[in-house]
């Protein structure tokens, strides 16, 4: 395992190296990233659902034990999502080894790119397949969405920000492994207890807010309103919490 101060050399390095990406892959593995964070989401709904009515703490700490394999697949196998992206082009901007402008525009572009991906898995695997289109699993994925959009402006912001720390450390461990299970274990328990905990992540909210969406139930100005403050907060986790924390604890000019 890499130290700390080591890890977040690193981090500047993945987060520059994440810049100069062409556009086209920009948006293939944006896509990539969003889809497999819906799949993991999706896998969520599917072994939490029939446990949920009568034993919710055990269903969501079942699904929250899957969804891990998202950014699993990201991290390993090649996916940009935009809650790591805020902690390690973060990094590389603290460092000045990349611009605003071109953090501004690589979150932008990511962003659009997971959203596309979420949505694509909503609607093609979840509903027009059917895997969220009936019986619990169709209900399940209601009140979870339901749940998310029902929290308040600055709730929704506090809740992003407890996310993207717990997704940022993810990251941050990953980077500091140096074999592929101790990336795996790295990435698995932080992501398994934000989401056991309940904190919002934008973008498996664009995965599953829509999916309830096509299911008949909320709209899509409540996934607006609730992906901005959940944006804003994952931001703050992500890029104050884990990336500005440790790059002023660990760079030295």
């Amino acid at each position: 395992m890499l130290n700390p101060g080591e890890i977040l050399e690193t981090s500047i390095e993945i987060g520059t190296k994440k810049i100069e990406k062409t556009l086209i892959a920009k948006l293939i593995l944006g896509f990539i990233g969003g889809a497999m964070i819906s799949l993991g989401y999706l896998a969520y709904i599917r072994v939490g659902a029939s446990i949920a009515l009568d034993l919710p703490s055990i269903a969501s700490l079942v699904g929250a034990s899957v969804f891990p394999i998202g950014l699993v697949v990201i991290l390993l196998a090649g996916g940009e999502l935009i809650t790591g992206n805020m902690m390690a082009v973060s990094s590389a901007y603290f460092a000045k080894k990349v611009s605003l402008l071109d953090l501004v525009k690589n979150w932008f572009v990511i962003t659009l790119a997971n959203i596309v991906g979420a949505i694509f898995v909503a609607y093609f695997f979840g509903h027009f397949v059917g895997l969220t289109h009936s019986g619990v699993y169709q209900e399940y994925v209601i009140h979870v969405a339901q749940h998310k959009v029902s929290v308040s402006f600055w709730q929704a912001v506090v809740s992003g920000i407890g996310c993207n720390w717990f997704v940022g450390l993810a990251l941050w461990l990953c980077y500091g492994a140096k074999d592929s299970a101790g990336k795996i274990l790295g990435i698995w328990f932080p992501v398994m207890v934000f989401v056991a905990i309940g904190f919002q992540h934008s973008v498996a909210n664009a995965f599953v807010i829509p999916a309830a969406i096509f299911e008949g139930s909320i709209t899509w100005m409540d996934f607006l309103y609730n992906f901005i403050p959940v944006y804003l907060g994952n931001i703050i986790g992500g890029a104050v919490f884990v990336s500005g924390f440790y790059y002023l604890s660990y760079h030295h000019d």
